[in-house]
Order: C-alpha cells, then structure tokens, then sequence
C-alpha cells in the first residue's frame, strides 16, 4: 500500500512525516509555502519525544502522480477544499482506490462517494499544530495521535485494516470501527467551539459556551436520529494511548480554526457548527447559539478582525439582548 497525503496541515503533516519514518512509501500533495519549505529542505515532525527532519516525496498537484491500484489517499485538507480536492483526483486518473476522509467535519465522505465508490471516515484525535511552513508538531504521548477508522456510511474492509496497520507501524493508535461515523459526530461535538477559542481572547473561560454548543448539536442529533460516540477526555484510550505533553521550545497548542485564522486562511466553521444548523433546520431544533457563532466568524473575516480580539461578555450580552428582542411583546 503506497499512501497519498493530499493536504499538508497539521494532520497530514504529521501522517506524512510519521509513516515516512516508519518505512512507509508516501507521496505529499501540497501548495504554497508548505510545498516551497519542505522541497527546500525536507519536512520537521515535533513531538514531546521526538524531533525529526524526514524527506517526503511532495508534488503541487494530483496530475503530477502516477497512480496505482495499491494506492490509498488520505484526504486532509479542510472541508472548504474537497470538493476541489475530489475533481482534481479524479481527473488525475483515479477511480476506485480507497479514499480516507482524515478530516473534521462529517460532510466530506458523502462528498467523496458522490465520485468514489470505496470511501472511508477517519476520526482524527490529535493535538497538533501546523504554523511555520515545513514545521508540523503533535503535543501527544506516547503515540502520536488517535485515529477510528471505518468504511462510509458504515462497516469496515481490509483497507480499513492495512491503514490502521501502516499507522500503528508510524506510532499512532489506530482502531478499526464499523460505526466509524458515530465517532465522528462525536468529534463535531468537541469542534463547535472551535471558533470561539479563535474570536475571544487567550485565556478567556468559555466552558460554558462550549457546553451550550454541544447541548444544541446533541439535541438536533437526538431529532435526526445520530448516533454518537463520546470520543472527548473521559475517552479511557486517550490516557493510554495520547496524553498530552509539552514540546520543547514549541508555541501553546491551538485549534485548527485559530491556526487557519493566523495563516490567513479561510475557516470551516460553516462546516462544523454549520452541520449543527443545518440539521436544526432539517428537524425543527432552535441552534441560535451555533448560528451566532457562525454569524461571528463571517464577520471576523469580512472585517478583517484578528484572532483573540473579541470580547466574550459582550458577546453573550449581545445574544441575550437579541433573545429579548426576539420574544417581547408588541402592540
């Protein structure tokens, strides 16, 4: 099995990097700084016990590969370049290799079967960062993160097992579930407030936004009838297998949203807590607070507001005057 990383993030950073250093053979698909960095010299995985520079095989664009049968393609890009992401391959020549939707969100495999026939979804466990160009770091131990993987919308096949395989070869936990989408939906959940650890300021206690956030998202799954499976620190195989530990040297973890924002790049709240509106719409389920933070990351990115620079009371004033608004009687 010859596995293709297309998306040189975090994630596929670190699963490209990993599976290198275990002997495995990979091709990187990459763009812009990142592909300019690691062609220069080669790309660096951080971790709290490991400090590596490997040599990754990294091309600009599916075309430039040949691909093969034995071929299994990880998808790590964010939800917002998919559907791009699945044109190009496809136009690069493939046809029923197994694509692996290593991605948050839980739109990206219907997108990918729409083209594909042998789709799977991976659940990604790992607290990593990807800021400097050519640098990806994991803040887990032992292993370098945690992965469910399984066929879509349901089961699991050999290809499940060879990649679950090839991964715990690189030092990752990796478990085969037939139900693998629970998973994922679980892993919505912890997601929703992505965006607000991006908007207010570091250091700024949103436990209880975070909890209301998933109280809506777990209210519109119990409407539409979707499992899920908690897959958050009360997960017993976090403790074995991806504790958290400190890098030498490395910046403080941060979501991926926030990491997006700092690049410059576009965010996938439409894609987290949107998949929480929308099915609040399909069923009938209020998500005020989901859309208001949807609403908030529009308007960072339409008025250029930096990361960190919003005030959280003044948010919550503003949702509870709007509520008011909303509900006060009328002549």
């Amino acid at each position: 099995m010859r596995i293709i990383v297309y998306g040189l993030g975090a994630v596929g950073g670190i699963v490209a990097a990993a599976l290198v250093r275990s002997g495995t053979e990979v091709i990187a698909i990459a763009r812009g700084r990142m592909l300019e960095a690691m062609r220069a010299g080669g790309l660096r995985l951080r971790t709290p016990e490991v400090d590596d520079t490997v040599t990754v095989t990294t091309v600009a664009h599916p075309a430039e590969i040949a691909f093969r049968p034995d071929d299994a393609i990880l998808l790590c890009m964010k939800t917002q370049d998919t559907l791009p992401a699945l044109e190009a391959l496809r136009d690069a020549g493939v046809t029923d290799q197994p694509v692996f939707c290593m991605q948050n969100g839980v739109a990206n495999e219907a997108m990918a079967l729409r083209l594909f026939p042998r789709v799977h979804g991976v659940t990604v466990m790992m607290p990593a960062t990807y800021l400097t160009p050519g640098e990806v770091i994991t803040y887990a131990l032992p292993q370098f993160g945690m992965f469910d993987i399984g066929r879509y919308p349901q089961g699991a096949d050999a290809d499940d097992h060879a990649l679950a395989e090839r991964l715990r070869a690189a030092n990752f936990a990796a478990f085969v579930k037939p139900a693998v989408m629970a998973s994922k939906y679980g892993k919505l959940l912890l997601n929703l407030g992505n965006i607000s650890g991006a908007a207010f300021a570091t250091g700024t206690d949103d436990t209880a936004l975070r909890k209301a956030l998933r109280a809506e998202g777990a209210a519109v799954f119990a409407a539409a009838g979707i499992a899920c499976e908690d897959v958050s620190d009360s997960d017993p195989r976090r403790n074995i297998h991806s504790r958290h530990g400190d890098v030498p040297g490395a910046p403080a973890m941060t979501n991926s949203t926030l990491q997006s924002l700092l690049k410059g790049s576009a965010v996938e709240t439409d894609w987290l807590n949107g998949e929480i509106a929308l099915l609040g719409r399909k069923h009938g389920v209020p998500t005020p607070l989901n859309d208001a933070l949807i609403a908030l990351s529009v308007r960072m990115r339409r008025e250029g507001l930096a990361p960190g620079s919003l005030d959280l009371a003044a948010f919550l004033a503003d949702q509870a005057s709007n509520r008011v608004t909303t509900v006060a009687p009328t002549d």
